[in-house]
């Protein structure tokens, strides 16, 4: 019943082209519209709430929620991350989306991707030199320098989409310290990619992709059997 009224109210929304931040019909509303109960209503916003779809507001009512992929994004990170602590190989079958995500766009920048983006990279890939040179490359400066090189792709999906992958992966990152990178190896990978991209070779840059995430593969299976 409950997942029922929570599809009706999702056409309500749909039928009535509501964009993020519109007031819904009161629960009196929904209840005569509907014709179910007080409860069933509260039962089912309260569902569609936590999917983001609604937001209720506790005395002033319900609105269209902004329907993020943050609800997806906790769930992918929480199945990989207990998954890895059950000993399964959800790092490695994450890993692996996320490296035909990335191969299947880079074909989609290379060549195309503007000077000041560029030069974005480049300093990106600049920091990782030093950092390198310091012992580690920080996740953080990695994590840039991904969202940089497909950023110009202008795709919100997508971004939150890298973002739920990279969250997944690096909350249990504390605990591979067998499989940490080689920092000068990490740069020169990076270093790689750019150096593609800006000369809009294709078949180079999806080479230098997947040794990435080949090195990255193999750390994990490396940690893994031991």
């Amino acid at each position: 019943m409950t997942r029922d009224i929570q599809e009706r109210i999702k056409r309500l929304i749909i039928d009535g082209r509501l964009p993020s931040g519109a007031p819904l019909p009161t629960e009196t509303e929904l209840m005569e519209l509907l014709g179910v109960s007080r409860n069933s209503v509260r039962e089912a916003l309260k569902a569609l709430q936590a999917m983001g779809i609604v937001e209720i507001r506790h005395g002033f009512g319900t609105y269209v929620g902004p329907m993020s992929m943050a609800p997806m994004i906790e769930g992918l990170a929480f199945r990989t991350v207990a998954g890895h602590y059950r000993g399964e190989d959800s790092l490695l079958q994450l890993l692996e989306l996320r490296e035909a995500v990335e191969t299947g766009l880079i074909a989609r920048v290379a060549g195309r991707v503007p000077e000041e983006r560029l030069a974005e990279l480049d300093a990106l890939v600049a920091r990782m030199a030093e950092e390198a040179g310091r012992g580690a490359v920080r996740a953080e400066t990695d994590r840039a320098f991904h969202a940089a090189l497909y950023g110009g792709l202008d795709n919100l999906l997508l971004s939150e989409v890298l973002d739920a992958f990279w969250d997944a992966f690096h909350r249990v990152r504390t605990d591979l310290a067998d499989a940490r990178p080689d920092p000068r190896l990490t740069h020169r990978q990076h270093r790689e990619i750019v150096a593609a991209v800006r000369d809009g070779d294709t078949v180079r840059a999806e080479r230098a992709v997947r040794e990435h995430f080949d090195d990255i593969r193999q750390r994990l299976r490396s940690s893994r059997a031991k």
